[in-house]
């Protein structure tokens, strides 16, 4: 026969049942405001930057194009050659116009790598929500039954021996009609 299981508490199992309750409670706003973050960068890069970069390539093109027309105004009458600050005017909108332009070509790169290098990321945030949605609160489901269990367990006597036969006194007579007094 086996021996019987000695338990004395399921204090630590039900700690490590609390513990995991309140880790899951906390885990989940995280992930979720982890995967939030994700869609609102994929919308900022996609939409937001991508649009100001557009609009201002367009502005500082116009602003270019005055400089220049300017100039070659002052070109085309005789009355006046160009100033400098009209070619410093050029100069900058040239740069200003250069750097909205790579701006804008760093935004639509990032926007074409973004989802390539993300989505393996996101697939373990997924596969983690996952296991925290699902598994995790199966796994503390079976920590109170096997609280339960083991608390039902415990909560058993053992099994008590059977009593031995009880010893006879030496001069004790075997026959029990012989210990009443005699024959009748």
């Amino acid at each position: 026969m086996a021996e019987r299981a000695h338990v004395t508490s399921v204090d630590a199992i039900e700690s490590f049942r609390a513990q995991l309750i309140a880790y899951l409670g906390k885990a989940r706003p995280l992930l979720e405001d982890a995967s939030d973050e994700v869609s609102r960068t994929r919308q900022w890069l996609e939409s937001d930057r991508r649009i100001f970069w557009e609009n201002q390539v367009r502005r500082r093109a116009k602003i270019l194009q005055e400089a220049q027309q300017a100039v070659f105004s002052a070109r085309l009458s005789n009355l006046r050659e160009t100033t400098t600050a009209e070619q410093v005017a050029v100069q900058r909108a040239k740069r200003t116009l250069t750097e909205a332009e790579e701006k804008l070509r760093i935004v639509k790169k990032w926007s074409l790598e973004f989802d390539h290098r993300a989505d393996p990321l996101v697939k373990q945030l997924e596969s983690l929500r996952t296991m925290l949605g699902n598994t995790m609160p199966k796994a503390a489901a079976h920590l109170a039954q096997l609280v339960k269990t083991l608390d039902a367990y415990a909560g058993i006597a053992p099994p008590v021996a059977a009593p031995a036969a009880a010893p006879t006194e030496p001069n004790a007579p075997s026959d029990p009609a012989e210990a009443k007094g005699g024959a009748d």
